[in-house]
C-alpha cells in the first residue's frame, strides 16, 4: 500500500478541522460559533438570498438542524427570514444590517489566518496543492449529482485558491 494515499484523507480532514478551529478562536469574541460564521459567510458570498434548503445543503446539515441555527441567528439579529417571492412554501434568508457590518471583520480574520498558515509555503508548492485538491474535488463530485440533487450552489475554486 502507498502510505501517502493512506494518510491523505485523514490529513486533509485534520487540516481543514484545525484551520476552522483556529478561525473559531478568533471569531468567538464576536459571538460567532463555527456554525454561525459559516452560515453568515455563505450568505454573504451568495449572489442573492438563499432558501433554507440551499443553505442546509451547502453546510452539509439537515434542514431541521438549520432551522434551529437560523432561530438563534435571527434572535441575535444576524439574519432575517422572509417569505419567498417565487415559492410561498419556503423562506429566504437575508443578512441583517448587523451581519453586514461584521462580514468584513470575519474576512479580515480569515485573511490574516490564511497568510499566517501559508506564509512559509513556496508559491509553486501552493499552486500544485490547489491544482491537486481541485482535481480530487472535481473527480469526487463527478457523476454523483449530489450538488444538483440537493440544490446546493457549489463553491468554485478561484484563481488564487479561494472561493
Amino acid at each position: 500500500m502507498n502510505k501517502d494515499v493512506d494518510v491523505f484523507g485523514p490529513l486533509l480532514h485534520g487540516t481543514a478541522r484545525a484551520w476552522r478551529l483556529k478561525l473559531d478562536e478568533r471569531l468567538k469574541p464576536m459571538g460567532l460559533s463555527q456554525a454561525k460564521w459559516r452560515t453568515l459567510m455563505h450568505l454573504s458570498n451568495a449572489p442573492g438570498p438563499l432558501t433554507q434548503a440551499e443553505i442546509a445543503a451547502h453546510l452539509g446539515i439537515e434542514e431541521p438542524t438549520l432551522v434551529t441555527l437560523l432561530h438563534r441567528l435571527e434572535g441575535d439579529r444576524w439574519v432575517a427570514r422572509k417569505n419567498s417571492s417565487q415559492d410561498r412554501r419556503c423562506k429566504t434568508v437575508h443578512l441583517a444590517p448587523r451581519a453586514q457590518r461584521v462580514i468584513e471583520q470575519i474576512k479580515t480574520e480569515a485573511f490574516q489566518l490564511r497568510h499566517e498558515l501559508l506564509d512559509d509555503i513556496p508559491a509553486s508548492e501552493l499552486r500544485t496543492c490547489v491544482r491537486v485538491l481541485d482535481r480530487i474535488r472535481q473527480k469526487a463530485e463527478k457523476g454523483n449529482g449530489s450538488a444538483k440533487h440537493n440544490g446546493a450552489r457549489r463553491a468554485r475554486v478561484g484563481k488564487n485558491g479561494q472561493n
